[in-house]
């Protein structure tokens, strides 16, 4: 498992390792049942607070992307690729909306918002 932390970013710290512990569980780099390092070695390998990497880990468990179990460590649970659907179709719907206020605000009609959203898709792909 491969964390790194950019004191530059103005990101929290316990949110770089959420959001890189997540996608690779996401993508599958961390299989199912994997253990992950123990709360203690990674904070020691990043040079950072045990609380910052249980903070981390906690919100994980939350999310239902690693298990606890006592005495044994932390381990990436069966993906719920369900869950995790509807958690990105949200996200998008957030993107979206701001990005409708966004167009109004500059009075951009719902063709041009289109057009420029499919403009995007293409490059993208």
């Amino acid at each position: 498992m491969n964390v790194f932390i950019d004191n530059r970013s103005g990101v929290a710290i316990y949110d770089q390792i959420w959001t890189q512990i997540r996608d690779q569980i996401v993508s599958g780099a961390l299989a199912e049942d994997e253990a992950l390092p123990s709360i203690r070695s990674l904070a020691k390998d990043l040079k950072i607070s045990v609380i910052t990497t249980k903070r981390a880990y906690e919100e994980l468990e939350r999310e239902g992307l690693i298990y606890t179990v006592p005495a044994k460590g932390c381990f990436v649970a069966p993906l719920n690729k369900e869950l995790l659907r509807e958690d990105d179709l949200r996200k998008v719907e957030e993107h979206l909306s701001e990005a409708a206020r966004l167009a109004k605000a500059c009075s951009l009609s719902e063709r041009e918002t289109a057009e420029m959203l499919r403009l995007i898709w293409e490059e993208e792909t």
